[in-house]
Parts: structure tokens; C-alpha cells; sequence
């Protein structure tokens, strides 16, 4: 099971841009999909949101190891595609998260810090 992930979140399209969207965001999964192929991710899970008055409209969690996603921070192809969604749509951003089998290990930290704090 995956320890580490990405959140790739993103906004509404540019005005005018909405066409250009779609294609960006399908190129943007037939490349998570290669990633997955290539065992450079373990899966990827994409997730449209419905209206709900906020600024985030989709994000993607691609999920593997920590070095797998580390690595995907500093790749030239996962930068161009950045590059290219942040001229697409507003309010792109990427956050690397813990899941799965490194929640256990983060949580410990946490409450090891928490304990010499308090």
C-alpha cells in the first residue's frame, strides 16, 4: 500500500480556456496512467467536484512511495505538465500528503513532538 501521495488541486478554467481544459486535463491522465504503467506511482485517482461554492473544481491524488513522489516533484515532464495546466486553469496546486502505510510512522512523530511540547 502507498505511504505518500500527491493532491494535484485545481480551480475553474480561464474564461475562454474551458476547451483547452479538457484536453490538458485528458493528456494529464493518459500521463498519470503511463506513470502507473511504468510502476513510477502505484495508482492515481482522479475526482471532479459539483458546484459547492468553494474555488476547488477537481483535484488528482496520485499515490506511491515517498521517493516515487518526491522524484515526480522534480521531473521535467510532470513540470511541463504543471506548467501547462497553470495556463489553463486558476488556482493549481500540488501538496504532497501521507497516506496509508506512512500515517502510522507521521502520527508517531506527531505525538512524540506533541509529548516534549507539552
Amino acid at each position: 500500500m502507498a505511504e505518500a501521495g500527491l493532491f494535484i488541486g485545481w480551480g475553474a478554467p480561464i474564461a475562454g480556456r474551458e476547451a483547452k481544459g479538457l484536453e490538458v486535463l485528458d493528456e494529464s491522465v493518459q500521463y498519470w496512467g503511463r506513470l502507473q504503467q511504468e510502476g513510477r506511482i502505484e495508482s492515481f485517482e482522479v475526482v471532479l467536484l459539483t458546484p459547492h461554492g468553494g474555488d476547488l473544481e477537481g483535484f488528482a491524488l496520485l499515490r506511491g512511495t515517498s521517493e516515487q513522489t518526491a522524484s515526480l516533484i522534480v521531473d521535467d515532464e510532470f513540470e511541463r505538465f504543471t506548467t501547462r495546466a497553470t495556463l489553463i486553469v486558476q488556482g493549481v496546486g500540488i501538496v504532497p500528503a501521507v497516506l496509508g502505510d506512512g500515517l502510522e510512522q507521521t502520527i508517531a512523530m506527531y505525538s512524540q513532538q506533541v509529548g516534549e511540547l507539552t
